[in-house]
């Protein structure tokens, strides 16, 4: 049995469904992530675990026990808020303090796990400081802190980094993900930010208009995405859409004049099909060598990267690639692009999800 189970879990507003029908089985020290677009469920999902919104139907389970309609504070699980929800008249000390004193602690003990997790999370020399004297990046950690000093069997994040910068936002992803590993935390984590979601979790849960649309390790699902949404909301991609000749191990699809070959291509010869490719996954050579030939319309540098829009003879396509100590390509160049059959994904429910 799962340690954390959502079992057909709903949550109705009125006529509004704002969950609907959601299962999700997580297991004892994983790191899960909800992904999704403003108002997909997310954060009503994750209220509905700590408790904070009712279950309208279904039931959710915590190592065996139905919490379904238990009291918020009888779950004994840890939050971090978006907006951290610190005290502001406490020093850093009491706000961690502040969940043993509610359990009635007794002192010694209180004190020696306060100086353990302020420890974990690198602020023991600013114990004694308030929350207005620390930046964006300690008052996270600090929430963080009060929410681990009482061992919870759940952490519950909602968008923790969210109102960080973007280079701290970075930096605390990472110490994030290794203090949940330190600790072993089972974690659920809320967040609408793709990048966040696929370089720290165990398994991202990408939810659409209330419903979960796929549950994978962040590699599979950036590589293998189910859905046209999904395809397009969890980094970029370029669709295509055929119609397929022949199917199997080497299928081949008609797209506009070029027939393409996808490895093992599931759909019956003469259906319609949408397929994905990954911007990073297409290869540009010389004209004429490639599946086609594409004409450079655009470009944007970002750094560590360069990305070209291309005119092509099956529409425009986008390609991500590396800066290297080669020129860039400039508009109106004539390149070959190419591909490998095992990139290109056929997407399934491309005509409900789009």
């Amino acid at each position: 049995m799962s340690f954390l189970s959502l079992v057909n879990v709903s949550k109705q507003y009125g006529a509004t469904t704002a969950v609907a029908d959601v299962s999700l089985y997580i297991e004892k020290g994983e790191f899960v992530t909800l992904l999704g677009p403003s108002g997909c469920g997310k954060t009503t999902t994750l209220q509905m675990i700590a408790g904070f919104a009712e279950v309208s139907s279904g039931r959710i389970l915590l190592d065996g026990h139905d919490i379904t309609h238990s009291k918020p504070n009888t779950r004994g699980l840890g939050i971090v808020f978006q907006s951290y929800a610190l005290f502001p008249h406490m020093t850093v000390r009491d706000n961690v303090s502040f969940g043993l004193e509610m359990r009635r602690m007794p002192r010694a003990e209180r004190l020696e796990r306060i100086h353990a997790t302020l420890d974990l999370v690198h602020l023991t020399a600013l114990a004694d400081r308030y929350p207005r004297e620390l930046s964006g990046g300690q008052r996270q950690r600090v929430a963080l802190a009060r929410a681990l000093v009482i061992e919870p069997p759940v952490l519950l994040l909602d968008e923790p980094l969210s109102n960080l910068d973007a280079k701290l936002r970075e930096e605390m992803q990472f110490e994030l993900r290794n203090i949940q590993r330190k600790v072993g935390t089972t974690t659920v984590m809320v967040t609408h930010d793709q990048a966040e979601a696929l370089s720290i979790s165990d398994r991202v849960v990408v939810m659409q208009a209330g419903r979960v649309t796929q549950v994978d390790a962040p590699y599979t699902l950036y590589d293998q995405p189910q859905t046209r949404f999904i395809s397009t909301f969890v980094g970029k991609a370029n669709l295509l859409t055929g119609q397929t000749i022949t199917s199997g191990v080497n299928g081949r699809v008609q797209i506009g004049s070029m027939q393409l070959a996808v490895h093992d291509l599931r759909s019956d010869p003469g259906s319609e099909v949408l397929l994905s490719v990954r911007p990073e996954k297409i290869t540009l050579l010389a004209p004429d060598q490639g599946l086609l030939n594409g004409v450079v319309t655009a470009r944007f540098f970002l750094g560590a990267q360069w990305i070209y829009y291309f005119r092509t003879a099956i529409g425009e396509l986008i390609v991500v690639s590396q800066n290297s100590d080669l020129q860039p390509l400039q508009e109106q160049d004539e390149l070959g692009l190419s591909w490998s059959s095992n990139s290109l994904r056929l997407l399934t429910g491309a005509a409900t999800l789009a």
